[in-house]
Parts: structure tokens; sequence; C-alpha cells
């Protein structure tokens, strides 16, 4: 079934959001345009084996005039940010923009060149790499520096060095201090349900057009090519660290638990350059990604922007992020800094005042509106976070999930409470009939509610599902929110098309090399199936043997009792029923998932206590239903 058209209220709103919001005010464009150099030709990017891993030119179609399936204002946006190419922020800084979801900028020092966030991909950060040697010359890597822990800010590193260039000391790879952590746990620990939702928020699975994906808000999508790690070897601990990194030096302000749990800005006095890092973008971010995330923290955020304001700004001649265009002017960062540090400290601060007053995290969603000077401001519009979920965010963060009224403090799941809402309602006919009366006024959110019972009752039945698909498709044509349409557009496709599983992968083989002992073992208790574990009594001894870990012969003693797995260094003492000595953790990862006979493996001891702790690991599932059950 092909996507349907808008409804005529969804098209009513969108001539009202093109009269309304400042569409005269072009600087935005003028910026993004600033500086331009050339443009990757195609702009299209593939992997060795011939497959396409990147391709902005299918953005093409965004330079003509909005079309009524998608808001004006994502329209706007999804402009800017399809904008791809070499670009010159300065003399001596460059950026390649719309080769990922990311931005890789290139700083120029004596002999070679810094790299800052290389993309997500091996083969889009090779690709703009040689795009900036084309036009600025063969200029040698000499360190690459990674502002957080997010794939889209260090997975292409391996298109821009090598871990040789690394280990002899040719390149640097400078991170703040706790980055190879994060970012392993969040791609490891709920990284399947993670990459689940994320085909959902990124609109992975579908169609690129008017009708279909036209973006992310923060960029276009998520490239598919091969996802790298490299450990850093300088950390960044401290505000206030100067360094000097191929004659250019470098001042750095750490700002944990903000947009990621470690990230970093840092300023080139010699270029007069500011990097923010992804703490302040042209749109408000997300303090809970739709994807799953801990919940940030936006009093902090708020107070690390004035904090850059107050070490920086003053001094800064342009200011750059991970995303999106330039900012230039000393007087222009600090408005632009200040606005978005007012946009996380209002969400923050009047969400606290109204929760104190006692109303519910919906309720505040619902009647939270911005001060005109952040409304007005393209640069604080919700095309990524939204102040809905933002706000949500925030009274989860303080409030957690209960609402404080008893009477939802243990509600029936949605597959039992779709029947008996159904049942009380006439059944599912007249429950669809409801719905399409709520359809036909333009309340497109609660025949969704409606139709998601009925579905959650009957998942076959045809009427529902094609009602619910073209509800949610009119909720996707009328968001502002590039997330919020891809999920409507992504649930819309699974109600026509069935369960399209995930798109990529969140663990590449490059980060799973990076897991300590300790998370390896984490990952095992995280997968045991707790119910079909209760009556064993096991231990394990794991040894490791690696020059690479500090000490030699390092032993973990891994016991399973009431489903429970539990690890600890301790001595091998000959009490474990099953002994294993491994060679490093990738052999550790096969013995996991069940390759018993690896090289590099001894195991001594009763092998069939080793068996029964495989038998009881849960495989993740990476296609699990969202909008059916």
């Amino acid at each position: 079934m092909e996507p349907r058209p808008p409804t005529d209220s969804v098209e009513a709103a969108h001539r009202d959001h093109l009269r309304t919001l400042p569409f005269d005010d072009t600087t935005d464009f003028d910026d993004a345009d600033r500086g331009f150099i050339a443009a990757l030709e195609p702009g299209v990017v593939t992997a060795g084996d011939g497959r396409v891993v990147w391709d902005n030119d299918a953005y093409a179609f965004l330079a003509g005039e909005p079309p009524t399936s998608v808001h004006p204002s994502l329209w706007r946006q999804s402009r800017l940010c399809a904008e791809q190419g070499l670009y010159r922020v300065v003399d001596g800084v460059y950026q390649v923009r719309g080769l990922d979801l990311s931005n890789v900028t290139f700083v120029e020092g004596d002999t070679g060149v810094i790299v800052i966030d290389p993309l997500i991909s091996t083969e889009t950060a090779a690709a703009a790499l040689a795009l900036y040697r084309r036009h600025r010359g063969d200029r040698a890597v000499r360190a690459v520096i990674h502002t957080h822990s997010h794939v889209d800010h260090f997975g292409g590193v391996l298109g821009v060095t090598t871990p040789a260039d690394v280990e002899s000391g040719r390149v640097a790879v400078i991170a703040p201090e706790g980055f190879v952590e994060h970012a392993v746990a969040e791609n490891v620990y709920a990284g399947t349900a993670m990459a689940r939702r994320a085909s959902y928020m990124y609109g992975t699975m579908l169609e690129v057009g008017p009708r279909g994906q036209v973006g992310c808000g923060l960029g276009q999508r998520t490239s598919t090519g091969e996802v790298g790690m490299i450990v850093p070897t300088l950390d960044i601990r401290h505000t206030g660290e100067h360094h000097t990194v191929d004659g250019i030096e470098i001042e750095f302000q750490m700002t944990p638990n903000s947009e990621a749990p470690a990230e970093m800005h840092f300023f080139f006095p010699r270029y007069r350059a500011l990097c923010m890092a992804e703490n302040a973008t042209h749109n408000l971010h997300n303090l809970l990604t739709l994807r799953g995330a801990l919940v940030r923290d936006p009093h902090a955020w708020a107070n690390y922007l004035t904090e850059a304001i107050d070490l920086f700004a003053h001094r800064s001649e342009v200011a750059f992020a991970s995303h999106h265009w330039p900012t230039w002017g000393t007087d222009r960062i600090v408005e632009y800094l200040s606005l978005q540090r007012d946009l996380y400290a209002y969400l923050h601060d009047q969400t606290l005042r109204l929760l104190n007053r006692g109303h519910t995290g919906i309720e505040i969603a619902e009647q939270l509106t911005l001060p005109p000077a952040l409304e007005r401001a393209w640069h604080t519009r919700g095309y990524y976070g939204s102040v809905s979920h933002n706000v949500k965010a925030i009274y989860q963060r303080y409030m957690g999930w209960f609402d404080g009224n008893p009477a939802r403090l243990w509600p029936h799941p949605p597959e039992a409470s779709g029947p008996r809402y159904v049942a009380a309602m006439g059944g599912a006919d007249r429950v669809v009939e409801l719905a399409r009366q709520a359809f036909d006024d333009g309340d497109f959110r609660w025949a969704a509610t409606l139709l998601d019972h009925v579905v959650f009752t009957d998942a076959n039945h045809a009427g529902a599902r094609e009602l619910h698909a073209d509800t949610l498709e009119q909720l996707g044509y009328g968001s502002e929110n590039a997330t919020w349409r891809n999920f409507f557009l992504s649930g819309a496709a699974e109600l026509r098309h069935g369960n399209f599983g995930t798109g990529t992968g969140t663990a590449s083989p490059a980060m799973l090399a990076q897991l300590r002992p300790e998370q390896i073992f984490d990952s095992l208790a995280i997968n045991v199936d707790g119910p079909r574990a209760w009556d064993l009594d096991l231990a394990i001894d794991i040894t490791f043997a690696d020059p690479n870990f500090t000490d030699t012969d390092v032993n973990h003693r891994l016991t399973l009792r009431h489903g429970v797995l539990v690890h600890r260094r301790a001595p091998a003492d000959g009490r474990a029923g099953a002994r294993v000595r491994v060679a490093g953790t990738g052999r550790l990862l096969a013995l996991t998932a069940g390759d018993v006979s690896s090289p590099g493996l001894q195991i001594t001891g009763d092998l069939q206590v080793l068996q029964a702790l495989l038998d009881v690991l849960d495989r993740p599932d990476p296609a699990f239903d969202i909008v059916t059950p």
C-alpha cells in the first residue's frame, strides 16, 4: 500500500506555519553557504564491495518548495542539512558537511592536520579526508580529536588514520575522560533495543522523499559503513587543560553529562575558533533521545554553556559544532550561545516549577511554551529534540516514571488493557468507527490512541491496521520534529508491510574489541534467562593470559545462583567447577557466543558446568515488535 496524501487539516496547518514563522530570515542559508569550496561529485560513498553506505544526492528533491506532506519548517531545516561539500570556516579550519549525520573538521597545524570527529563510517571519513586533501594538499593527519562518546563522532576513525600510526606515536587520539567506557557501554548493554528504535528514529528503512524520510533534524541520516574505534592516547580530564598539537595550542573545557556522558568543548587561540561539540547546534537537542539512553542533565548543560561564554566567546571569531553550520562574529556567538543556554535552562527550571505545583510530566509538556525570543530563533526549534519529550525527560529525571496517582501505579500492559478498552467501547468495529470520526475531524492523536487499543487486541484487524497506518502517516506529515516524523512514518510502514527489523548493528568488531573483561561479564549477566537459571549453582574461573593487561594471569570468578551472574576478581583456588584460560577478550567473546573449541581457549574441569551457563544465555532480538503486540 502506497503512502496516502496529507489531509486538509494537515495542509491548513502548514499554511498557517508558512504565515507565522520567520521564513524571510535567510541568515542560516547565508551561513551554511559561506566558505563553500567544492562538493563531492557525485555525493555518494560506497564500500569496498560496492554497497552504497551514503547517498546525499537522494535529497536533491529538497531544492524545491515545501510540499504539504512535510512541515515547512522541517523542510527548511532539511534543505540546510543536505548542503554538502568542503567549506572554509576560517583560514586554517575547514569542514566537510553533508557526508554523514555529523560534520568532520580539519584544523591545519604546522606540519599536518588535526581531524575533529571523523563521522560514523570508515568510508565516509575517508571520502571527506580525500575531498579536503584534493583542495588543501596531501597533509598528513597528526591527531584525531573526538568531542564525545557517540558513534557519529568516532566511528570513522579508521578512514583518517590507522592503529599502527597511533601505536607508533605518529598520530595522537584525544578524547574526554571516560570516552571508551561510555562509547562501548551505550552500544552494548542496551544496544539491541536502542538500534531497533533507532531504525524508527532515523527513518533508516523508509524511502527518502516528500512522503517519506526527509532528514533527522541534526543531519540527514546515518551512514552504514564500517564502524571503527581506536583507544585514545590522551584523555582530557580537567577544564583549563592546555595542549599543543602539531604547533596548535588547544584550550579544553570538560562538559560531562551534557549531550553525552563524556564530552568536551575546546578553543583554538591561533584561529580564534571555538568547537562546541554537540552542546550548541542549530536545533533543540534531546534530553532523552527517542532511541533510548540515560536522561541528560539540562541544568549542567546550561551551566556549561554559560561557562563556555565566559571562557571563550569573547575571544572567538567563529563557533562551530559537530553538526550544522558555524556562527561568525563575537557578538553573534555570544547571542547564539546565550539563547541555546536559555533554552535548556528554561525547560529545566519551568518543568521543576510546575512539577512542584503538582503537575505531571504529560501535563507540563502540554502547557509549557517557550518565551517569544526563543520561539523566534530558528536554532532553538525542535527538529531533533522537542519541548514535549524533553519536558517529560526532565520530569523522569527528577520524579521517575510514576506520576503519583495510585490509579496509574499498576496499570495493565497494552496487550491486557487493549481488549478491556475495546470491549468497554462496544467492540473493535465500533472503536474503529470512532477512530474514523476522529481522523476525519483531524484529531489524529485521539485516533491513534483508539486504534492502538484495537491493534493490541487484534493485530490482524485489517480495518484497524489500515486506518492506524493512515493516522500515523498524517501525524508524521504534520511533525516539525524530524525524529517524530520518522517514528510515525516507520510505524505506518510496519503496519502496512510488516516488521522491517533493525537497519544497522550496534556493536562493531572494533568496538567489541575495546570491551574490558568486566563489561563482557556484565553483558553475560544481562543475557542470563533468569527463570531458566533459578536452580543452577555454578562457579567458573576465567583466567586471562594477555600481555595487553596490566597484570598477567588475572583471574575472574563467575558464580551463577538464583538466576544472577556475579563476577569479581579473585585468585583461582581450584574450587570452580570449570576453569578457562583465555588469550584476550576476543577469545572470550567467541566463548560467550558458544564457541568452546576456539583456539586460544584452554578449558579444564567439568565442561558441562561451562555449557550449563552458555545454555541459559538469552539472545537479544533485533526485530522485536513495536506497533503490534
